[in-house]
Formats: structure tokens, C-alpha cells, sequence
């Protein structure tokens, strides 16, 4: 069993940055990890995933190039780095993690499979 808390979530003005975190209990080895996030009235989007043995991410398109995802391993924390925020990065931002598995490609950004989840963190950017 797995449990997800994240922080830093925040309100910032566009072009600002912030930096998430998500801490989790429990064997985190072996896993996809992910970010999604989700908007009013919108689905929820995965944004960015991790593998954790080997560190292998994949972004989605709507934050390549902004959003850096890392991790500690020692201490079991996700971190979040996201520069120049938009607007439409405004979203409920959840941390997920998939069972533990051995892997060979990289982590999906669908919420299929992603039995584990956190309460979410509330991120909202004005212009």
C-alpha cells in the first residue's frame, strides 16, 4: 500500500514558476510514477511520468520544455519543477503511482493502471 501527499501548490502570476513536491510511504521502487492534473470541467491530463528504477521520464506536450520532473529516492519525493506558467496551467495537480513492476518502456500518461493517488494540490496562475 502507497500513500501520496502532495504540496506547493499555489497562485502565481504567469511567467512565474513553482516547484511541487510529492512525498510517498511505502516501497516506491520499480513504479511509474506520474503528475496529473485537472481543471474545472476538463479531464484529468497526465503531464509527466517517471520510472523510478531508472529515472526514464516522458512529458506531455503541454509542458515539454517548462516542466521538470526529479526524484530523491532517499527520501522518497517527487519534485515538480514548473517555469514559465501559463494560465492554462491552472489545475488541480495530482501525484499518482502505479503498482510495482518491471518495466522496459516508458511509464504511460494515462490514468489506466495508476492504482495510487494523492488528495492534490491546487495550482492557479493569473495574467
Amino acid at each position: 500500500q502507497m500513500q501520496l501527499v502532495e504540496s506547493g501548490g499555489a497562485s502565481v502570476q504567469a511567467a512565474g514558476t513553482l516547484r511541487l513536491s510529492c512525498a510517498a510511504s511505502g516501497d516506491t521502487s520499480s513504479r511509474c510514477m506520474a503528475w496529473f492534473r485537472q481543471a474545472p470541467g476538463k479531464e484529468r491530463e497526465g503531464i509527466v511520468s517517471i520510472y523510478t528504477r531508472d529515472g526514464h521520464t516522458a512529458y506531455g506536450d503541454s509542458v515539454k520544455g517548462r516542466f521538470t520532473l526529479s526524484q530523491d529516492n532517499a527520501k522518497k519525493t517527487l519534485y515538480l519543477q514548473m517555469n514559465s506558467l501559463k494560465p492554462e496551467d491552472t489545475a488541480m495537480y495530482y501525484c499518482a503511482a502505479r503498482p510495482r513492476e518491471n518495466r522496459y518502456s516508458q511509464c504511460p500518461l494515462q490514468i489506466t493502471g495508476y492504482a495510487y493517488w494523492g488528495q492534490g494540490t491546487q495550482v492557479t496562475v493569473s495574467s
